[in-house]
């Protein structure tokens, strides 16, 4: 028996030995683990081959490769023609010298994140990690490290929980472009090859069903790399990115699942994996929203992923940066509608922390170190908000800033508080929140569906300012007024009940 038969023997019985079993009835019943709807905050890490070209975006390894691409272009004027200097060629450049994974992690803490989530192998095929079933790594080649498990001992050590992401299911397609003109893309096709398979891109990325259809072989190694990051790493949270909806991947990824979720069981680890388009069975894992959010608190816990950068999930040399407000929205937004944040930075390609990323990861740590009890194991309220101002709903939504008013109003619970995130203090320092009204008044314009609070409020607060405001509550709302010396960021008002 050969190690890859070998291997699947393994999984065979680690599956088959439950609790869980490869069938979407038996992983809806794993629950998702507790730690992950307390910490609400985490790091995104894309790192690899793509950040020393630096250029266009993460995707730089399928565009240098489509002649109508502007990468293409640039390719060619920097480095060469494709068959001269290919894809494969960056491999020697990606020495990592100035990486160090304990700066990263010590980054992400005073960023207030809890969680860490490197990339461990993205759609160009390069493995950030040290494996058996392909030479093409970080461990032999580029720098001889095994980056992964630096990242996981990092993390560890830095009392952060570890995740990690595959995106492997879309090298089918992503280096087939290459094959339409003279390029080192025509190097011999067989498994274990950098390129292989690189079959022609099918036109509708969202079309599950697409062909040419993904073969056995590509998605049994594709399930081989997967468990081999499980096993050598053993992540708590799992991240798959868009394409494993394909329906080639549904057997796969439900014995995928079956066999994290039992060796978790094994560890005595709580674990979960996150995926997107339904992918999976409701229930058997993380829903994840990329780019974007719900409007309403939703009934499970969910997750929205998004960039520091809105043209790029890794580091290049044109980053159009999000503002510290337009981050912090999109965290609050998240957890008043019972989700998380994965906020994705990128290393430059030898390793070194871009300073823009510094500076507004700490003004986004400054931000928590003052107003985290609001965010931090909290839970959506009956009401998640209040304002008029529009929001768009869905995936790839979060690249504009939207402009808020003094009547947009976001709300979290914990203990006997309530928080009420103002999104746009008022320069005249008065606040309505009319949610919060004394019993017998109006309730909230234009939804009848509301009740009346008839809460009982001990004392109000402004979380970091030191000036105690003046609070009443009246059948219009609770009216709070209080100066502020920052009105950029969102301030937080802490209602204590009785």
């Amino acid at each position: 028996m050969n190690p890859i038969q070998k291997y699947l023997e393994r999984i065979r019985q680690v599956v088959y030995g439950g609790p869980f079993l490869p069938e979407w009835e038996s992983l809806a019943q794993r629950e998702v683990p507790g730690w992950f709807g307390e910490m609400k905050f985490g790091i995104f890490i894309h790192w690899g081959l793509y950040s020393v070209a630096a250029h266009g975006n993460e995707w730089y390894s399928r565009n240098m490769y489509i002649q109508e691409k502007e990468e293409w272009a640039y390719h060619r004027r920097v480095y060469g023609s494709q068959d001269k200097f290919g894809y494969k060629d960056f491999i020697p450049l990606f020495t990592a010298e100035n990486f160090q994974a304990e700066a990263w992690v010590d980054l992400a803490k005073r960023a207030g994140a809890r969680y860490l989530v490197p990339v461990a192998e993205h759609h160009d095929g390069f493995q950030m990690y040290r494996s058996s079933l392909s030479q093409w790594n970080t461990w032999n080649m580029g720098p001889g490290r095994d980056i992964l498990g630096e990242w996981r001992d990092a993390a560890l050590d830095g009392g952060l929980m570890f995740g990690t992401s595959s995106h492997r299911a879309e090298h089918w397609f992503f280096m087939s472009h290459g094959r339409e003109f003279d390029s080192d893309v025509k190097e011999p096709m067989k498994r274990g090859d950098f390129y292989w398979p690189a079959m022609p891109e099918p036109k509708d990325h969202l079309d599950f069903y697409s062909h040419p259809y993904p073969s056995k072989e590509f998605v049994e190694d594709w399930m081989l790399r997967t468990c081999e990051i499980i096993d050598q790493y053993r992540p708590s949270l799992l991240y798959f990115d868009w394409w494993v909806q394909h329906k080639a991947f549904a057997e796969g990824l439900k014995w995928i699942a079956a066999y994290y979720y039992n060796r978790a069981c094994q560890w005595g680890q709580p674990a979960a994996i996150c995926y997107k388009h339904d992918a999976m069975a409701f229930g058997s894992g993380i829903p994840e929203l990329e780019r974007g959010s719900f409007l309403q608190a939703m009934p499970f816990v969910w997750q929205s992923d998004t960039a520091i950068a809105d043209n790029s999930w890794c580091y290049t040399d044109h980053l159009t940066y999000k503002s510290v407000r337009q981050i912090l929205i999109h965290l609050i937004n998240a957890v008043c509608r019972n989700g998380n944040l994965l906020l994705n930075v990128g290393p430059k390609g030898d390793g070194a922390i871009p300073e823009r990323d510094q500076e507004i990861l700490m003004e986004i740590g400054a931000w928590l170190l003052v107003n985290g009890e609001a965010i931090y194991g909290s839970r959506p309220w009956r009401i998640t908000g209040e304002g008029s101002t529009r929001e768009p709903e869905g995936q790839f939504t979060d690249s504009g800033e939207i402009v808020y008013t003094k009547e947009d109003l976001r709300f979290t619970v914990k203990g006997d508080s309530i928080y009420v995130f103002v999104l746009a203090y008022p320069e005249e320092g008065q606040v309505t929140v009319r949610s919060l009204a004394a019993p017998g008044g109006p309730q909230y314009p234009g939804d009848k569906r509301i009740a009346v609070f008839f809460g009982r409020i001990g004392s109000v607060e402004l979380l970091g300012n030191p000036e105690k405001p003046e609070w009443k509550q009246e059948k219009d709302g609770l009216h709070v007024k209080a100066a502020v010396k920052e009105r950029i960021l969102p301030v937080v008002i802490r209602v204590k009940l009785l």
